[in-house]
This record gives structure tokens, sequence and C-alpha cells, in this order.
């Protein structure tokens, strides 16, 4: 199946310990590279974090994010009474050292280093509830590639079909074109008055039909749609290997250009290019 490059994904879950929010956003890229952003509770994870991205995705710059706060409104702000008393202290010295020097007020006090009483964090309950979420939002993640990855399916197979339609009608064209060479060379013939080697004008014709025949590339063209629409089913990263289908579009449109000597065949060649570099385009999204 076709799965986008491109998602977003945000995942949010609360405790005794405090709120932790992740965030996923990932966009096209020739492989996986996995940008990460921690807290400090979180940054022994890393490895494992990257581990788990990385059997979950297989391409793509992916930027994930983890926001911790251990601030709990609920929570009574405890007071260190022993460093309070030497702050205490400390202030009266500098008083009578300082006359007209100003003590500062009681918010001032609870601001200063190691007056509150700071509670050390569940290190563990954070990071049981942190890969927990991270499996979320990277199921969220996947979901938006996946739907994204449908729409630019839908998108190639209709491109496809399109192409199958000027290749079909390209096939219709050719006797027509080679039936209307060989009037114009009989005609040019006739109109210089010239008595012309029968051999040697079935080999000029031959010659000249073996450089205009371009029922190969028009049989390949359908076998490359063919090998599409098998990607397009496959369950796995595909994004390479339609890659690769795309050359090879674009070289067999390519080619019927170069042979052509029609206008009508030279436009069906010129419709094919653009169709198939929109495909070319939305390609470079799919994983």
């Amino acid at each position: 199946m076709a799965r986008s490059m491109t998602g977003f994904a945000r995942d949010q879950v609360s405790g005794p310990w405090g709120t932790l929010e992740w965030e996923a956003r990932s966009v096209n890229h020739r492989y996986l590279d996995v940008r990460l952003r921690l807290p400090d509770a979180l940054k022994a994870q890393e490895p494992g974090v990257r581990e788990i991205v990385g059997k979950r995705l297989s391409r793509g710059k992916v930027e994930l994010t983890a926001r911790l706060d251990t601030a709990r409104p609920d929570h009574a702000i405890d007071v260190d009474q022993v460093q309070l008393g030497r702050l205490a202290m400390a202030l009266e010295t500098i008083c009578a050292t300082v006359p007209g020097s100003r003590a500062p007020d009681a918010l001032q006090l609870l601001q200063s280093p190691g007056i509150r009483l700071e509670s050390e964090p569940d290190t563990d309950a954070i990071q049981a509830a942190a890969t927990a979420s991270l499996a979320t939002v990277l199921d969220g993640l996947q979901s938006m590639r996946d739907s994204e990855g449908g729409r630019l399916a839908q998108m190639l197979r209709d491109r496809a079909q399109q192409i199958g339609a000027h290749a079909d009608a390209a096939t219709k064209r050719l006797p027509l074109v080679r039936e209307a060479w060989y009037e114009r060379l009989r005609h040019k013939l006739a109109e210089l008055d010239v008595e012309a080697d029968p051999a040697r004008l079935e080999q000029e014709l031959v010659i000249m039909a073996q450089r205009m025949d371009v029922a190969e590339e028009l049989d390949r063209l359908h076998s490359h749609i063919d090998a599409l629409e098998e990607a397009l089913s496959r369950d796995e990263p595909i994004g390479r290997r339609l890659d690769f289908l795309m050359q090879e579009f674009n070289r067999e449109a390519n080619t019927l250009g170069s042979k052509s000597q029609d206008a009508e065949l030279t436009a069906h060649a010129v419709d094919m290019k653009v169709l198939i570099e929109q495909m070319r385009e939305q390609v470079q999204n799919i994983e």
C-alpha cells in the first residue's frame, strides 16, 4: 500500500507526576531521519525511542518532541526551614553591615535558590507513561500517513489510466502514420518523375518503418502501468520502487516523442510526459 511520508500527530497523558505531551511531525526524506527533543527525565530513553520509531517507519524526516510539566496546581509549596533561617541570618548581617539596604519581600525570598523544597518526580512512572503515549502518537502519525498515502495512490492510478489511454490512441494511430508516410514518398517520387529501384525503395521503406516503430515502447508503457498497480498493492514501503518506475515511464515517453513523425503522436507523447511528471512529484512523498 502507498503510505505518505507527511503526517502530524499529538498525544497528551497526565498522572500524579504531572503532564506529558508528545508531538510528531514527518515530511519526505530519502531515508529515515529522526530528530528528538526530550526533557531531562526522558534523556535516558532516547536509544529506545529511536528503536521504536525505526520499527514503525522506514523513511521520512521525523521530528519527535516530548514536553514534560511536573508542576501540579494541587501540590502544596514546602519551605526548607533550615535554609530559610540561614538566609534570614545572612540578610541581618547584610543590613547591619550596609546601612539603608532593603531586605527582600516574602515572594522574593520564596524564589531564592534552595528555599522551596522540590519533590523529585517519579521517573519510572514518567518513563512508563511516555512509552505508552509514544505508541499512541505513532499510531496517529501512521494513520495520517496512511490516509494521505491512499489519496496519492488514487492520483497515481488516475494518471496511469490516462497514460494508458494515450498509449492506446497512439497504437491505433500508428498504421495511419505509416500509410501516410508511404503515400508521401510515392507522391514525391511521382513529382520527380523518377523510376525508383523497387528493391531500393523497399529497403528504404523498411528502414523508415523501423525508425518509426514505437510498438515496443507502447507495450512497455502498459507493462509499467501493470507494475505500478502491483506495487501499490504491496504491504511494504514502495517509494523507491515507484521512483524507478517513473524513470521507466519517462524513458518510453521520451522515445515515443523522438521517433514520432506525426503531430498527433507527438501530442500524445507530450501529454504523457506531463502526466508522468505529475506522478513523479507525488511519488517523492511516498514511503
